[in-house]
């Protein structure tokens, strides 16, 4: 599949194409699941995290979040810009 440029990073996630989304979530180390299509997983050194495409917004759930395995759960409205959502997640919980 060939890579096409994405939107600017100040641009809102809605006016990604799906492809585009999906090809980001792989440049920032995610892996879609198999089954789940919807849902990315992304290991990090000190934490995990669980990415799922709803309809609506970008829902993450960090887990190892210290020593407890403590799940930490956000959204993220695609109104956001790529660029926030990609600080907000990728910073971790």
């Amino acid at each position: 599949m060939p890579q096409t440029s994405l939107p600017e990073a100040d641009t809102p996630l809605y006016s990604h194409p799906l492809p585009q989304i999906e090809q980001w979530l792989r440049d920032q180390g995610c892996t879609q699941d198999s089954e789940e299509l919807d849902l990315w997983h992304l290991q990090h050194p000190q934490w995990r995290a669980e990415l799922r495409l709803d309809v609506e917004e970008l829902s993450v759930a960090y887990t190892g979040v210290e020593d407890g395995e403590q799940t930490v759960r956000r959204t993220f409205k695609y109104s956001f810009s790529r660029r926030d959502i990609e600080d907000a997640v990728f910073a971790g919980p």
